[in-house]
C-alpha cells in the first residue's frame, strides 16, 4: 500500500496538458478504475501504473509533470501531516539539526511513500529506496523518481533551508541491483 497523494497529485497536471480526458485514458490505461478518496491508502501497484504510463505516453513531460506532484505532495503533508509547532520549530534550527530532524519523521513515516520498497536515512542528507515499487520493472539509462526527490526537496526547502536541492544520483530502473539514492545539498547563498 502507498499514500493516495502518489495519484492524486499527479492528476491534475495529467488535466494539464490534456483535460479530463486525457485523465481518464490514463486512469484506464494504468487499470485504475476508481479514483483514490484521499482517505485510504491505495495499492501501490496503481500508483505504480499510473506513473509508467505517464513515463511512457508522455517521456518529454513526465519528469516535470511528477515533480510538480511531488510538490503538491510535500504541500499537501505540510497542511495536513506535519503539526504547526513542529514545523515552527523546525525551521527555528540550524539547518543541520533540522535536516536531522526531519529525516527521523521522514524515516518514521516511509512506508506511505515507499509502500513495500525499503527506505534507509544514509544520514540527514542522503535517502534509500531499494525495491521501490513506482519504477518496479522499468530500465532507464537515467533516474526515474522524480516524484521522490520533489517531495523530499520540497520539504526541506519550506522545513530546513531554502535553498535545499534533491537529486536521485541512482535508480531502481537503471540497474536490477540498485536502489533508488536521493542526495540532499545545501548551497550556500
Amino acid at each position: 500500500m502507498i499514500g493516495p497523494n502518489a495519484i492524486l497529485q499527479l492528476l491534475p497536471q495529467i488535466e494539464r496538458i490534456g483535460g479530463e480526458a486525457r485523465v481518464a485514458q490514463m486512469l484506464a490505461e494504468a487499470g485504475v478504475f476508481e479514483v483514490p478518496d484521499g482517505l485510504h491508502m491505495i495499492p501501490e501497484g496503481d500508483a505504480a501504473r499510473l506513473h509508467q504510463v505517464l513515463r511512457r505516453d508522455e517521456p518529454v513531460l513526465a519528469p516535470e509533470l511528477a515533480a510538480e506532484a511531488g510538490r503538491g505532495t510535500a504541500e499537501y503533508i505540510l497542511a495536513h501531516r506535519i503539526p504547526r509547532p513542529a514545523q515552527w520549530l523546525l525551521k527555528a534550527l540550524p539547518a543541520p539539526l533540522a535536516a536531522r530532524s526531519l529525516a527521523r519523521a521522514i524515516s518514521k513515516h516511509a512506508w506511505t511513500f515507499a509502500g513495500s520498497g525499503r527506505f534507509v536515512a544514509r544520514g540527514p542528507w542522503r535517502f534509500e529506496i531499494a525495491d521501490n515499487p513506482i519504477v518496479h520493472g522499468e530500465h532507464s539509462e537515467s533516474p526515474l523518481c522524480q516524484w521522490h526527490a520533489a517531495v523530499f526537496e520540497h520539504l526541506y526547502r519550506v522545513l530546513v533551508h531554502p535553498n535545499v536541492t534533491c537529486r536521485e544520483v541512482s535508480c531502481c530502473a537503471m540497474s536490477p541491483n540498485s536502489s533508488c539514492q536521493f542526495e540532499l545539498t545545501l548551497a550556500r547563498s
